[in-house]
């Protein structure tokens, strides 16, 4: 298991497109995903376009990405490089 914080900084938060784009990288590691609001207690499968959207993630909301498998740090990662990168807005 993996895990690490990052902060959402584009000005719209995950909204649909930007979460579809999350989405879309997340699918393409096989270890098992998941993300939470920091305040909340419970995380969501981070591969569920509901499950993401239902967390409102605003601008500013810090998130916690975790990962179990193979390639548990790279998805990690990659996922926290994007929400860095303001997923591409």
């Amino acid at each position: 298991m993996y895990s690490r914080t990052g902060i959402i900084v584009n000005e719209t938060g995950l909204h649909a497109r930007p979460a579809s784009l999350f989405i879309k990288m997340a699918k393409n590691f096989d270890a098992k995903i998941s993300i939470r609001k920091k305040e909340a207690p419970n995380p969501v499968n981070a591969k569920s376009i509901v499950a993401l959207l239902a967390l409102g993630l605003d601008k500013g909301s810090e998130v916690e990405i975790s990962a179990d498998g193979g390639d548990e740090k790279q998805a990690v990662d990659s996922l926290l490089d994007l929400i860095a990168n303001g997923l591409t807005e």
